[in-house]
């Protein structure tokens, strides 16, 4: 056991109040290039074009989930005040072996929204008389232009389904209700997962401003006021995992050369569920020279949840791993460099979050109000929420008790109904 090589990579994940302070400033230097559209800016600053709900909207709608493997669609009753109720939800895979496979490269657009129209159909009820309007959380890459027009420009997550790329997916959806002649369901709405979560925990809580994803990946988005610029006030999707203005140890260095997508999603490598085990990897392999490894969120959760003196579960985890003898010495350094992996994770988040409030309150005077995050991180990873909590204090000083995080872990299917209740920003 190399005691001061451990050391040394946990000063290397290390950041003091300064260091996060200074990324906070950064972030705030991209949005307000990003708001002015300098070119400055590693944020893509993508507009969503909805605002923010005002907790009155009502009605039954339909909202269709659709961000991977499984798929849902809810009908949803929206009663005002925040208040809600869930009708009928109707959930199911896009692949079962054996049976069908609607991801696959030999399957089509018809295929797959043909079978989206029939789980439709299924949470109607067959109704074909009713006017119902849907709004669609459709967490893909893609270009809009307005509420409705999102354009898929390349799959992701193992999606291979020909004929999608390229085309409006709502145009793809209204065809597929026209063949099932539901023609009474109207789509109206696509939204990303993040601007959901924060559309969901506007509507519950109100004065939300920022909603956030905190899982296997990792986004941001925000509601701008263009204040002065003479645009519509409108959520901003910033694809924040995409953050550049950062410095970066040797072990972000080789995860990153040895990604899918070198010198791309910088922030996201730094701090998502999907790379912190990959870096707990590369650090074990530099400090026993044991070659690749694989580790994951779970691991290091369970690592970090561990709190026996002598780290029984962190000495089998790493055995059964790397099949050799571990004592709880070895294993207290382990947890030690794992905590201080994850503790990065959870400032480096928060110190996005405190640029978005610097950029919005540029002269102090921030008011009371909720963060919305959704995500197996932020919901399930130990130290991750206490981390974030001490980081907003270090930050923010005495405006710290303004920010109140909160666990929005159902917003995607209440936020695209909203999506469809609400009225689209027109630019």
């Amino acid at each position: 056991m190399d005691n001061k090589k451990f050391q040394e990579m946990i000063d290397e994940f290390t950041l003091d109040s300064d260091a996060i302070k200074d990324v906070a400033a950064s972030f705030r230097y991209d949005i307000e290039h990003g708001v002015k559209e300098t070119g400055e800016s590693s944020l893509r600053m993508l507009p969503s074009y909805i605002g923010l709900p005002t907790g009155k909207e009502t009605g039954e709608y339909l909202a269709l989930d659709f961000g991977g493997t499984n798929l849902r669609v809810v009908l949803i009753r929206l009663d005002g005040e925040g208040k809600f109720e869930v009708i009928k939800k109707v959930a199911k895979p896009l692949v079962v072996p054996g049976e069908y496979d609607f991801i696959c490269a030999d399957a089509n657009a018809d295929e797959l929204f043909d079978f989206i129209a029939d789980m439709i159909e299924e949470a109607v009820d067959g109704n074909r008389d009713k006017k119902y309007l849907l709004g669609h959380t459709f967490s893909f890459p893609s270009s809009q232009t307005n509420i409705y027009n999102a354009r898929l420009i390349i799959w992701t997550k193992e999606f291979a389904t020909k004929g999608v790329e390229g085309e409006v997916v709502n145009d793809l959806l209204k065809a597929a209700l026209a063949r099932k002649n539901l023609t009474n369901v109207e789509p109206t709405a696509v939204i990303n997962d993040t601007v959901a979560v924060l559309l969901a925990a506007a509507y519950k809580l109100g004065n939300v401003n920022i909603g956030s994803i905190y899982a296997t990946g990792h986004n941001t988005c925000y509601y701008e006021t263009f204040t002065g610029m003479g645009k519509p006030a409108m959520v901003i999707n910033m694809e924040s995992g995409g953050f550049n203005k950062l410095a970066i140890n040797k072990y972000d260095y080789k995860l990153d050369m040895e990604s899918e997508k070198p010198y791309e999603q910088r922030l996201e490598k730094m701090v998502s569920g999907r790379y912190m085990g990959e870096l707990l990897s590369y650090c074990l392999d530099d400090a026993w020279n044991i070659g690749k490894v694989e580790f994951t969120s779970i691991d290091i959760s369970t690592i970090l949840a561990d709190n026996s003196d002598s780290l029984d579960e962190v000495c089998d985890l790493l055995k059964a791993k790397i099949n050799a003898d571990i004592t709880t010495d070895d294993a207290i350094w382990v947890k030690a460099l794992a905590e201080t992996i994850a503790s990065r994770s959870a400032r480096l988040v928060v110190a996005t979050y405190c640029g978005i409030m610097w950029h919005l309150y540029p002269n102090g005077g921030i008011p009371k109000q909720f963060v919305a995050v959704d995500g197996s991180v932020y919901e399930k990873m130990p130290t991750i929420k206490d981390n974030m909590q001490k980081a907003i204090y270090e930050i923010l000083g005495e405006e710290a008790d303004k920010l109140e995080l909160v666990l929005e872990n159902g917003g995607s299917a209440l936020g695209a109904a909203l999506a469809a209740a609400m009225e689209p920003v027109e630019c």
